[in-house]
């Protein structure tokens, strides 16, 4: 699978895109307006230049030359492989599938989701061709971590799985990414974030409930677990928006109380303070 779209040039389909073409391949990015596309052309542009400067790619103007960013999803239809890393927003996934279902022509093309919990069949029903829509999940950030969880749905072929597995697993110069895979059921959340996002919300009702500071909550996950990160500060990397909305996908899925997003959590949200990306959540960026 030599030809690569991405649908979304956020953090992490402007992440797919830069490995996918520092693995050789041609990749098409597409965004839904012009202002989104330069800034996921600067997203690359600045990552690229980053790993360049540190000695970890020998030039990032050939590997930038791979990519092209447009706001003309029909330039997808050739692709060999298509991922869409859009908002994890299930409505606005399954209206993108049933576009993506009359744009891509090849008929062996693997359509997939890097959706953090949204089920996999959920997205497939929606198009002609589901035993080729399967999940296909990075991590943040995607240049750096080596996890993909592969998420086949009841009605994803064999077939997909392995092409898909074969790719993403595939040696860097020898058509694949060079990443290690593990294999999921078709469940919101999957392996990783049904672990990990009670695991951050039970250290939001902490601090909402006073019982200790941000800081403390962190420091004492990072000195007495040996965690790299703290839960909150991983929060805010994921981006609150994200953490919320994969909450209530696993509420809706499993309706257990310990996947329910904490008030503090809604209101942060609503108050645009999203972590990272906005430079404040449960700590202020510069």
């Amino acid at each position: 699978m030599q030809r690569v779209g991405v649908i979304g040039g956020g953090l992490m389909g402007a992440g797919i895109a830069e490995v996918s073409a520092r693995a050789g391949h041609d990749v098409i990015v597409t965004e839904a307006g012009s202002a989104s596309a330069r800034a996921a052309l600067g997203r690359l542009e600045k990552s690229l230049a980053r790993a360049e400067a540190k000695g970890k790619l020998a030039s990032a103007a050939v590997v930038l030359d791979r990519i092209r960013v447009t706001t003309d999803l029909d330039a997808v239809a050739d692709r060999d492989v298509v991922i869409e890393a859009i908002v994890e927003d299930e409505t606005a996934k399954a209206e993108l599938f049933k576009r993506l279902d009359t744009v891509v022509t090849s008929p062996d093309a693997i359509l997939a989701s890097n959706t953090s919990s949204i089920p996999i069949m959920k997205l497939g029903v929606v198009t002609s061709r589901p035993q080729q829509v399967i999940g296909i999940h990075f991590f943040n950030p995607v240049p750096v971590l080596q996890l993909v969880e592969l998420v086949p749905s009841l009605l994803t072929s064999p077939e997909t799985t392995e092409r898909a597995r074969a790719w993403v697993e595939g040696p860097v110069g020898d058509g694949g990414l060079g990443k290690r895979t593990i294999d999921c059921q078709d469940r919101a959340g999957f392996v990783v974030n049904a672990l990990l996002i009670p695991f951050i919300l039970s250290a939001i009702r902490m601090y909402e409930s006073g019982f200790a500071s941000a800081e403390d909550i962190d420091r004492g996950l990072v000195l007495g677990a040996a965690h790299p990160q703290g839960p909150l500060s991983l929060a805010d990397l994921i981006g609150l928006d994200t953490t919320k909305a994969i909450a209530e996908s696993l509420y809706e899925e499993f309706k257990e109380p310990l996947y329910a997003p904490p008030p503090l959590l809604q209101r942060m949200v609503d108050a645009g303070l999203l972590g990272r990306k906005t430079r404040r959540g449960f700590y202020t960026y510069e």
